[in-house]
């Protein structure tokens, strides 16, 4: 008979709880809410703390925004639009559609009327490249032809929208290091 009065006791605490917390409630709930009003000391304290710092001849503190980014324009807003005006291009020639690791140096002739470098795709076939002849899919340019390697410059913008240039080197397979 043990098992039966403890499910009984519960029970009873349960209601007597519950009453109590009901009668807790409601006897907060009868009294008016009252306004007091704003606290007037808190105020004085504040005036005569920028008064006292007046009066000790220091300058306030003003904001300066030069050299500093301004905090309400997106960065990310930067890239992505030069992301999309990357990607608008289409690709004029089929040096620009290959990657640059897709690209072998083979050859450099270096000439009085000028210099060329031929370059091998990932199938094969060669192509005769000079200084200012697009190449690969990132915007590259041919940069400079040297005797013994090409510099191909690439332009793109960073998270902040600072313009970074990379140089990636070609060497010709036949030099020494």
């Amino acid at each position: 008979m043990r098992g039966p009065c403890k499910v009984k006791n519960r029970r009873l605490l349960a209601c007597v709880l519950g009453i109590l917390l009901i009668g807790v409630f409601s006897a907060n709930a009868a009294q008016p809410v009252v306004f007091k009003g704003p606290h007037e000391a808190k105020k004085t304290l504040a005036a005569e703390t920028v008064a006292k710092s007046i009066s000790r001849d220091e300058e306030p503190y003003v904001y300066d925004p030069k050299g500093k980014p301004d905090p309400f324009k997106s960065f990310i807003a930067k890239q992505e639009a030069f992301e999309k005006k990357r990607k608008r291009r289409k690709p004029r020639t089929y040096l620009e559609t290959l990657e640059l690791s897709q690209l072998d140096l083979i050859a450099i002739v270096v000439g009085p009327k000028g210099r060329w470098a031929m370059v091998r795709d990932s199938k094969g076939v060669g192509h005769v490249i000079k200084e200012g002849t697009a190449v690969g899919t990132n915007g590259g340019v041919v940069y400079k032809i040297t005797p013994d390697r090409v510099i191909i410059r690439e332009h793109r913008m960073d998270f902040r929208g600072k313009k970074i240039t990379k140089d990636i080197v070609k060497k010709l397979h036949a030099s020494k290091q």
